[in-house]
Order: C-alpha cells, then structure tokens, then sequence
C-alpha cells in the first residue's frame, strides 16, 4: 500500500514542534547550568583568609543552615572564648550574600571575635525572608527558637563565649533580632536593628506590610509594650539596642526607627538626651539620639541622611548596599564591643 504523502500543513507543523522541542531542551539546560552555577557559587567561601565552616540546626521551625565564620590563625590562650557575633540577613539574601555585602569578617579579623550568619530556608519563606511577622500563627516563635538552637550549636561546639553574644540584622534579619532579643533577653548583651521595623508592629502576615509604611505602630502606655513585644522576662532585663535607619528608605518606613527607639526605651527606662550630628569625611551624616538610664545607654538611634534601603557602608558590588554611608558594621561591633565591657564582672 503507496505511503500516504503529509499536506504541506502538516510538514509545517511538524517542523515548528522539532524546532520548539529543541529550543525548549536547550532552554532548559540553560537554566540548570544556571541553577547549578548559583548554587556552586553560593557554596563558596566570601573572600578572605578565615575558615567558612558550614553547619545546621533543628528546631521547632525545622532544620536550618549556618556558617560560622572563624578569623585565620587564632592563638588562644587555655581556656580562651571569644565574642560572638549573630548577624541575620535580609530578604533576597544569603548568609555568604550578607556577609560580603557587610564585610563583617573584615572586622572580626582586626577585633578577634566569631561570626554566625545563619540561613533562612526557602521552603519556609520564598522570598528568603525571616518570619518576625508571623506571631498569631506561632511561626515567628518557632523560628527564633531554632535561630537559638544553631546559636547554642556553636557555643557548644566552638570557644565562643555564652556572656558575649550580640545580635544584629537588616531589614527582617533585624525584626528577627529583634524578636530573639525579647524572646531570650538574657542571652544577648547586645542588638542591632538596621533597616527593621519596630518591635511589635505586626502580629501577621497581613500587618506586616502595613508596620512597614510605619502602620500599627502607635505610642504604647507602659502597660502595653510588655503585650507587644512579647518578651520572655522583665523588660529592664532587655540587652541594649543599636538602630540604624536611612531617611530615604522606600521599603520600610523611616518612622519605625523612632518607634523602635520609643518601645525599646521604655521598656529599659531609658530617657532622651540631646540629639548630635555626626559626619565622617564626605560619608552620609548621621543624626545620633542616645536614651540612658542610670549612665548607661539602653537605645542608641541613628538616623542615616540620603540612605535607603541598604546597609550602610557595605560593599558597593553587592544588593542592598551603600558604600556611601558610615560604616555599620564597625558601628555595630563598636557598640556591641562597649556593652561587652560594660557586662564584665569586675577583678
């Protein structure tokens, strides 16, 4: 029987979906040497001489990644521990994205002290964001508890000091900070908020993006801010905080770093002293409102003009940088560093 010729429609069809099978097929393999490159990158080590050691941690939350970054060639002394240093990412970001944008390492080298940057997991957040918001659901809780398990993780395993634990974060890293630092008041003697909104602001994930726009943030009587942060213990017991926050920040409002200063001071008893300006060189100035209580200062508010949603300082090849601001991580280590001696029992 004489094979049956196919119509010109036919071959026509069958050419475009040879065509588009290929097209697709490369596509494809397009995206996954592009996946596995991104991937490949991300197992790499930030620049630097220091040892990347990777780790991960289970909690209520689930499992959750780390790295800990430790400083070359440390001498310790018997018995040495050294500070530690928490710092929890933005959205869109990673714990290696995070630490080269900050170049938190750079400073740890020079002062002698570890860093932790855990890693939020997709599966938990698509957006690589921390779940501060997310307290009626209790998710926000069970995340901080397992950010405290891979801090308890290092602390055993590694001559990290337990008295010498600060925490700072960008954006929700530092609502995140915020948050532990109220759930556990007594394992951190210090807290930065880069970037954050203020302590309490949101309950869901539908109040978050209003406490963003600086919603739901009104000034609170002292009988209320206990209800809204949520802490785990007397509130004169909270560690003292750093925020640091651009006028210029379309993402999360500027209003809420004077929210948060206003929570957190009253929470500590701290009380206003006079505002001073502050410039390094032709870096962005900065406006500084300490709250003190008995001597001591429990909030320290700076107020970044011209700085948006980026960390201030930060490395300027990097996402949510600006390398034209004072240096925040020195500011947050200094700050961290002062409370440290603060604590120390005395000889």
């Amino acid at each position: 029987m004489p094979r049956r010729s196919l119509s010109p429609l036919t071959r026509a069809y069958k050419r475009n979906l040879k065509a588009l099978t290929q097209a697709t097929l490369g596509s494809g393999k397009r995206i996954a040497r592009q996946v596995q490159s991104a991937a490949a990158q991300q197992l790499k080590p930030p620049p630097g001489r220091g040892d990347w050691i990777a780790g991960a941690a289970l909690g209520p939350a689930g499992a959750r990644r780390f790295h800990l970054y430790r400083p070359p060639a440390l001498q310790l002394d018997p018995g040495e521990k050294l500070p530690l240093m928490v710092m929890l990412h933005g959205c869109a970001q990673t714990g290696r994205d995070f630490a080269i944008a900050t170049r938190m390492n750079r400073v740890a080298d020079r002062e002698r002290f570890l860093v932790l940057y855990p890693e939020q997991d997709r599966l938990a957040n698509a957006q690589g964001c921390w779940n501060w918001y997310d307290r009626r659901s209790g998710k926000a809780d069970a995340e901080a508890a397992t950010l405290m398990a891979a801090i308890d993780q290092v602390l055993l395993l590694y001559p990290a000091d337990r008295d010498r634990v600060a925490i700072a974060g960008l954006s929700a890293g530092a609502s995140m900070a915020a948050l532990l630092a109220t759930r556990y008041p007594g394992r951190f003697k210090a807290v930065a908020m880069h970037s954050g909104v203020a302590p309490g602001a949101a309950k869901s994930p539908a109040t978050a993006l209003g406490a963003m726009r600086g919603q739901h943030v009104p000034p609170m009587p002292a009988t209320a801010v206990g209800k809204a942060m949520g802490a785990a213990a007397a509130f004169t017991t909270l560690p003292p905080l750093l925020i640091l926050h651009g006028d210029a920040d379309s993402v999360v409002a500027p209003s809420n770093a004077g929210s948060s200063a206003e929570v957190w001071a009253l929470a500590t008893g701290g009380r206003p002293v006079a505002a001073r300006a502050l410039q390094r060189g032709k870096r962005h100035p900065m406006r500084v409102t300490d709250f003190n209580r008995g001597g001591r200062t429990m909030v320290s508010l700076c107020e970044i003009a011209g700085l948006g949603h980026a960390w201030s300082g930060g490395a300027p090849s990097m996402r949510f940088t600006d390398a034209a601001g004072p240096d925040a991580s020195k500011l947050v280590w200094a700050f961290a560093a002062r409370q440290f001696r603060l604590a120390a029992p005395r000889p």
